[in-house]
């Protein structure tokens, strides 16, 4: 499995995180329990999956606070369910994984958002993911 779709499954575990409070190993195996292709996924593509959703869980006020620093006339209510997970999981991988650099994470992060967000998403998550880069610079 590539980076690429180890980070979509893992994107869409996370937005199953907004609605559901568990661990975010438990979450992963009942995945596994009804994947059909379970078997294409590496130890390297688990770890980085569990190790991203436990970053979310874990870090959770800390990105929602910078995603909220860096909204214009918006709040985060507003924010689509989808593009609120895909913000989060990038924001984890540009805060916490050093072995990601900041513009692929942003690159990934909106090509998720074309395949998953509506006409809007993509030029808002490289927005708020722009402004925050910039300011850790």
């Amino acid at each position: 499995m590539s980076r690429t779709t180890a980070r979509e499954l893992a994107l869409k575990l996370a937005f199953e995180l907004s609605f559901q409070e568990e661990e975010a190993k438990v979450l992963y195996e009942r995945y596994l329990e009804t994947c059909e292709d379970a078997s294409d996924i590496t130890t390297e593509d688990e770890e980085y999956i569990v190790g991203v959703l436990s970053g979310i869980q874990e870090n959770f006020k800390e990105i929602d606070e910078k995603i909220k620093a860096h909204l214009k006339d918006w709040n985060l209510e507003r924010i689509s369910k989808i593009d609120l997970a895909i913000l989060r999981l990038s924001i984890y991988e540009i805060l916490y994984r050093e072995d990601i650099p900041y513009k692929v994470a942003i690159n990934e992060a909106v090509e998720l958002s074309k395949t998953f967000g509506d006409d809007s998403s993509p030029s808002f998550v490289n927005g708020v993911l722009a402004e925050i880069v910039k300011e850790l610079e």
